[in-house]
């Protein structure tokens, strides 16, 4: 099976408007952007989000945003984000936020075949509204469903051609398990190796996840928020 995909925009093939996408990332860090990009310039519109974060005003999800191409965002941290702000505000993006935690688990979850889980976090607050709950050895804890979502896009430091992978640092945070939530996950890779080239023991998303690799040629490295004092 050839996994490799002669760019973005063929590798995004299939993904309809109204679907369900899981994005990779931690802040700015490991983000598929290349696979970003061609979401944007494909005009699908009415997603759901489920990404840690919903990037910045120019960058990385906040240029779906900025088309207005996203319904609703399941995120955890979405602090950084003008446009975010301004269309959640004038009710035309729907918004789930989610412990970020929970977050992880609930994806996990969702690639494990889990389809909810009891915690404690939340219990008494707003993220409890709505949801069932029950006491356990004395402790009341809050049911959470697992995610999964109709494509994944995760972002990859290297790949081989069957698509295992490495990530680097940072970037490892919530690629691994977005990599296991999706019908169909899409990894962008930054280096392609020969087949045997990776050390088992290195590989962090095993190729049977993986059902289509793209590479990206050029990545831009943006901090959220750059802050400097004088020497």
């Amino acid at each position: 099976m050839n996994k490799l995909f002669p760019s973005a925009k063929d590798a995004i093939a299939g993904i309809t408007d109204g679907m369900t996408l899981a994005v990779g990332g931690f802040g700015l860090c490991g983000i598929p952007e290349h696979l970003i990009a061609a979401l944007r310039d494909s005009g699908v519109k009415g997603l759901t989000i489920v990404s840690n974060n919903a990037g910045v005003d120019d960058f990385g999800l906040g240029l779906l945003l900025h088309t207005r191409q996203i319904r609703k965002m399941v995120s955890s941290y979405v602090g950084e984000n003008k446009t975010f702000e301004r269309q959640f505000l004038d009710g035309s993006l729907e918004v789930e936020l989610v412990p970020q935690g929970t977050l992880a688990e609930r994806i996990r979850a969702g690639g494990a075949g889990i389809p909810a889980f009891f915690t404690p976090t939340g219990v008494g607050t707003r993220v409890a509204e709505g949801k069932e709950t029950r006491v356990i050895d004395g402790r009341e804890f809050v049911l959470e469903r697992g995610i999964r979502a109709d494509f994944a896009l995760i972002k990859a430091w290297k790949a081989d051609p069957s698509g295992n992978l490495v990530f680097r640092k940072t970037a490892r945070n919530f690629n691994p398990m977005i990599a296991t939530a999706g019908k169909i996950t899409i990894a962008e890779v930054e280096e392609l190796v020969p087949l045997g080239t990776l050390d088992p023991d290195a590989i962090h998303t095993p190729g049977i996840y993986v059902k289509r690799l793209v590479r990206g040629i050029a990545y831009e490295k943006r901090i959220e928020q750059r802050t400097t004092r004088s020497a």
